[in-house]
């Protein structure tokens, strides 16, 4: 395993993590609040680091390889939108987390997280170490 993705699969493990802390002191207190915050900086540290290593030696890869063209075109489509969701998760939820939507949104948003850090670690990170 490459130092990137041991990298970017401990990030996996502490935002996974951090989100579990979420649901332990609910939102709506000021700890588990600021949790929350925690986690949206994670995450989004977590993408910029995939834009800038990862990425760029899967674009590079694709050129030539049919089979990780294939699937880094899904990869960044299903990212485009998990991202967005999550990002208009936080700021829904910037400021109040209290509102009755909270756990069914926040459960969505946990459950969509967890099959990309599946599907990243799966099939993305593998590609990319064995480049």
């Amino acid at each position: 395993m490459t130092d990137l993705v041991a990298a970017l699969k401990a990030e996996h493990a502490n935002i996974v993590k951090i989100l579990g802390r979420v649901d332990e002191l609910g939102a709506h207190t000021a700890e588990g609040h600021s949790a929350l915050m925690t986690a949206k900086n994670g995450l989004l540290a977590h993408l910029g680091r995939e834009d800038e290593h990862l990425y760029p030696a899967l674009r590079k890869a694709a050129v030539t390889d049919p089979v990780v063209a294939d699937a880094l075109e899904f990869f960044i489509e299903d990212i485009e939108a998990v991202s967005k969701l999550a990002l208009a998760f936080f700021e829904k939820y910037a400021d109040d987390a209290s509102s009755e939507e909270f756990a069914g949104d926040f459960a969505a948003l946990a459950g969509l997280l967890s099959a990309r850090i599946q599907k990243e670690e799966g099939i993305i990170y593998k590609m990319y170490d064995q480049l």
